[in-house]
This record gives structure tokens, C-alpha cells and sequence, in this order.
């Protein structure tokens, strides 16, 4: 058997998704290939594309029509003639044209997802058109179960499965007893308005001003990084650290050196720097606009969630963490690397697996005729310029 797995993008975290399953596929004598449509246009632009898997290594998305993209990705698809593609939403391209390929070649398709229809607002035609286009998939690879309400009434329950969004645990895990005694809040983030920094500091002048025996770090870089500095003065901020953008395979070490994690975004389609956080033993402080919250966090167990739009909400469940005593600290990051170990590289590659050798005695779907001429006129896109706000 044949698998494509194919996005816009294919970076950071896909990365050693990709490596694992080609391995672990390899054993039960399914190939893997990957396909990945641009080098440039990314927002995760600071990691490298794979130049031996990148159909337009110098183009991002803008710089080329919609017909030199599909002529050029159904060569490719020609060549290696999958027996099945994972490909990404179909709003995107590696979705919209996947999909397109796998009905004209009777071939399966599977759509991954981490995004929730819900939290996008669409008017009656479109959300029909989507819907009628998703249908055409043979599979939906989700997050997690608390997603497949998402698609209730648009697609059969029996053809969803679930855990992609892993990352490599044992990257964040030291070989040292982790200590909840540093004093030390950390938040991993770009830079940039979806993230909700401004509340996340105003509800650190409320922490400060009960509890300032705790530092908050901030990692990350962005275009809001002068805008946070004069906000931190104006509100005199003691005990706040901008660290700036720390080398990847440093990451793990300042996570392990702190006590706790706190995320305030306004949305995140999942939010994988929380898998990151738990996989080096951090109790969770989390907006409740984080979809991976749902899945990862036990109200009380791990961490606590608040309302990111008030900061005094925020400000309560940081205090409501520090004024915890060390055996309580120890219980919740414990309880978090027992939560995160369900959610890592073998679960994902066994529920793929189960589901290709599903596939591999099933015809694939034929296309509906609203599905096909939707499929007909729709060819995706990739626009990210919303994604910071």
C-alpha cells in the first residue's frame, strides 16, 4: 500500500510525525511519502521545508496560480499513484485538490483537522458547500472525540478517528525529578494579538500586587514585542521576564525549570505548545478559546481554565495555582504527564494504521453530484493573514 500524506506545510511538528509513521507504517509494509505544496508563506517560516518533499521550494502560495499549483501537484500525485492521501482541510489546497485527485482516481482520501467549524462563522451557501465537499472524504482524522460533535449529521461516526496532534514526548522529558519549587510561571508564544498577552499582563499586575514571590516568563518573539515591554513599564511589572526567542532544543530545559504553564490565547485551533508543556511535567493554566483544553485539561486534576477576555478571571486561577501547596503542585504535574502519555507518537500511528487496513477492503466513495461539481469549482486556498489576530 501507498499513503500520501500532503500540506501546504509540512514543518515543525509534522516533521517527526512523519518520521515516526514512516517507520512504524514501513513494518506492516504500507510506504509512506510526503508532500509538502510551499517554501515560503509559512507561518512556522523560521523552520526549514523539506527540499526533497517541497513541490515549490522558492514560491509561497501568492506567487502562483491556482492551475500552475494543480498541474504541478497532480504530476507529482501521477507519479507516485497513492493508494490513499491524508490531506489537510479542504479549505486548503492540499485538501481541495487531494480530495479532487483521490474521486477522479478512485482512490480514498482522508481529512485532517484540528480546527472546529463552529468557531468560524459562515453563512448558509458556504457552510453547505463545505459540508458537501467534506462528505466526499473516506475518513476524518480529528484531534480527539470532543471534536465529533463538530460533524454530527455530516459525516458517519464509524469513519472518524483521532490523535495526530502529537508531538515527540520524550523531547521534553529530563531525566531528573521534576520540582515545583521555582517560582516560576512560564508562557511559550508568539508574539502576536491572538495570543492575548495584554490580559495576560494586566492580570500579572493583579498577581503581583497579592502574590509577588512568582516570576512570570515570556518566550517567544513577534511584532507586539515592543508594544508588551512598554505596556510591562506602564504597568510596573516586577517580576516579569521577556526571554525572547530560545533555540527549540532549549525549550525543554526552561519548561522543566519552571512550575507552571499559562496560555491566554483568544483561539487556537488546538494549541500543541500545551502537549509541550505537559510533556515536561507542567501543571496547565488555559484560556478556554484553547481547543486542546478540552482534551488535556482536568479542571482541578492538571490546572485550571479561565476566560481570556477578563483578566481578573486570570489573575484568579494564577493565584488559585500559587497559593497551592507543593504536595498539591506535585500531584497536578504528575497528573499531567499521566494525561499527556495517552496522547503520543504510538497512539497516533495504531489508530492510522487501523483505519488504512479498514480502507484497504473498501471501495472508496464515489463523488455525490453536488459534491463533484463543487469539488469542480473549488481548488482551496491559504490564507494566513488572520492568523495572528
Amino acid at each position: 500500500m501507498k499513503v500520501v500524506i500532503l500540506h501546504n506545510d509540512l514543518r515543525v511538528y509534522w516533521k517527526g510525525r512523519i518520521k515516526y509513521l514512516r517507520h512504524f507504517l514501513a513494518e506492516h509494509n504500507i510506504n509512506l511519502y510526503a508532500i509538502e505544496l510551499f517554501g515560503k508563506g509559512s507561518p512556522y517560516a523560521f523552520d526549514p521545508y523539506d527540499s526533497d518533499n517541497c513541490l515549490f521550494p522558492n514560491n509561497s502560495y501568492d506567487e502562483l496560480t491556482k492551475g500552475e499549483i494543480k498541474a504541478k501537484l497532480y504530476k507529482k500525485l501521477d507519479e507516485i499513484n497513492p493508494d490513499i492521501i491524508i490531506g489537510g482541510s479542504i479549505v486548503f489546497f492540499s485538501g481541495a485538490l487531494g480530495i479532487r485527485w483521490c474521486r477522479r482516481h478512485d482512490k480514498h482520501f482522508i481529512m485532517f483537522d484540528d480546527g472546529k467549524p463552529s468557531a468560524i462563522k459562515r453563512n448558509f451557501l458556504v457552510k453547505y458547500t463545505k459540508d458537501t465537499i467534506t462528505r466526499q472524504s473516506d475518513a476524518l482524522w480529528l484531534p480527539s472525540k470532543d471534536y465529533d460533535v463538530e460533524y454530527e449529521g455530516v459525516f458517519d461516526k464509524s469513519w472518524i478517528f483521532h490523535g495526530y496532534n502529537t508531538i515527540d514526548n520524550k523531547l521534553f522529558k529530563i531525566n531528573a525529578e521534576k520540582e515545583v519549587n521555582h517560582n516560576t510561571i512560564i508562557c511559550v508564544a508568539r508574539l502576536v494579538d491572538i495570543k492575548n498577552l495584554d490580559n495576560l499582563l494586566r492580570a500579572w499586575q493583579l498577581v503581583e500586587a497579592k502574590n509577588d514571590t512568582y516570576k512570570l516568563l515570556l518566550i517567544g518573539g513577534g511584532p507586539e514585542k515592543d508594544h508588551l515591554k512598554q505596556l510591562s513599564s506602564y504597568l510596573n511589572l516586577r517580576r516579569l521576564e521577556f526571554a525572547g526567542i530560545i533555540a527549540n532544543k532549549d525549550i525543554p530545559m526552561y519548561l522543566f525549570n519552571s512550575d507552571a504553564f499559562v496560555l491566554a490565547s483568544f483561539a487556537e485551533s488546538w494549541g500543541l505548545v500545551v502537549n509541550e508543556a505537559m510533556a515536561a511535567g507542567l501543571p496547565i493554566l488555559l484560556s478556554k478559546k484553547i481547543n486542546a483544553a478540552t482534551k488535556l485539561l482536568e479542571e482541578g486534576g492538571n490546572g485550571f481554565s479561565f476566560d481570556p477576555n477578563d483578566s481578573v478571571d486570570i489573575s484568579h486561577k494564577i493565584l488559585r495555582f500559587i497559593n497551592l501547596d507543593e504536595a498539591a503542585k506535585k500531584i497536578m504535574s504528575d497528573r499531567s504527564l499521566q494525561i499527556i502519555n495517552t496522547m503520543n507518537y504510538e497512539r497516533m500511528g495504531i489508530e492510522l494504521l487501523t483505519v488504512l487496513n479498514k480502507m484497504a477492503v473498501q471501495k472508496p466513495k464515489k463523488a455525490t453530484f453536488f459534491g463533484g461539481l463543487f469539488m469542480s469549482l473549488w481548488r482551496g486556498r491559504y490564507n494566513i493573514s488572520s492568523w495572528n489576530k
